[in-house]
C-alpha cells in the first residue's frame, strides 16, 4: 500500500481540489543545503500551510522565491487533494499504477535474467 502523502509529485492530474489563498499561511525562511553564500543569505525557500488540513509544503527547488511559491503550491494542492480524497484522488490511481509497471519491469528483467542463466548452463552442458 503507498502512504498517501508520498504518492503527491505527480504532474497530470486534472481534477484536483482547489485551494483558496485565505485558507494557506505562507512564510519565507532561509534554505538549507548546499549553495554556501546564496543559500545562506536570501529567504527564498517558502513554507506553505493549508490551515484547515494543517498539511505543510517546504520548497526550495529553485533560487527564485516566485517559482519557489508557486511549486509550493502546486505541491500543496496534490496533498490535498490526496489528504480528502484518499484512494479516490486521481494522484493516488497514477500513482499506484507507476508501482504496478515498475514492478512488471522488475519481472520481466529477473525472467530474462533467469532464461539467460539456463542458457548458459545448456551451452556449457553440451560443451562436455
Amino acid at each position: 500500500r503507498v502512504p498517501l502523502l508520498q504518492a503527491a509529485g505527480k504532474k497530470n492530474s486534472f481534477n484536483l481540489l482547489e485551494l483558496t489563498e485565505s485558507e494557506l499561511e505562507e512564510q519565507f525562511v532561509r534554505g538549507d543545503g548546499p549553495g554556501g553564500q546564496a543559500t545562506n543569505k536570501t529567504n527564498n525557500c517558502v513554507v506553505l500551510k493549508h490551515i484547515p488540513s494543517g498539511i505543510v509544503v517546504k520548497c526550495h527547488q529553485t533560487r527564485s522565491a516566485e517559482k519557489n511559491r508557486k511549486i509550493a503550491r502546486e505541491i500543496l494542492q496534490e496533498k490535498v487533494d490526496l489528504f480528502y480524497k484518499g484512494e479516490d484522488s486521481d494522484i493516488f490511481k497514477e500513482k499506484k499504477a507507476s508501482e504496478k509497471k515498475k514492478q512488471e519491469k522488475k519481472r520481466r528483467a529477473k525472467e530474462n535474467l533467469e532464461r539467460k542463466k539456463h542458457l548458459k548452463e545448456m551451452q556449457q552442458l553440451d560443451k562436455k
